[in-house]
């Protein structure tokens, strides 16, 4: 027996009805319309893709929070939001007069990626 992903077993060779709702389409949508809103919010705020990376995982569920979504449960969708900001980035690069290339927030950067500290002595 095994179980058909509810936790109620079924007998073997049965098909299931309907896939479990991770592996629909309507999933995939999700996951990346929340991958887009992610993106948006740390574009706008002038977070790179490995800045985003290199937070603590309380950090990207904070940002998560702040930016209207549920925070993601694995990296997944985080490295997603990277390789679209990454994807962004090179092409403001080349587009640096349109609109979209502007970042609506620049000055909250700061509220999410610190500044390497400067040693006093230098």
């Amino acid at each position: 027996m095994s179980h058909d992903g509810t936790g109620a077993p079924r007998e073997q060779g049965a098909e299931l009805d309907t896939p479990d709702f991770a592996h629909t389409d309507q999933a995939a949508k999700n996951r990346r319309e929340k991958t887009l809103a992610l993106a948006r919010f740390a574009w706008d705020r002038g977070i790179t893709g490995a800045e985003l990376l290199a937070m603590t995982d309380d950090y990207r569920r904070r940002l998560a929070r702040e930016a209207g979504a549920h925070p993601p449960r694995t990296m997944e969708t985080w490295n997603g939001v990277a390789a679209l900001l990454d994807e962004k980035t090179a092409w403001a690069l080349g587009h640096p007069d349109h609109p979209a290339a502007e970042r609506a927030h620049p000055d909250e950067k700061i509220m999410w990626v610190k500044p390497p500290v400067r040693p006093w002595f230098e």
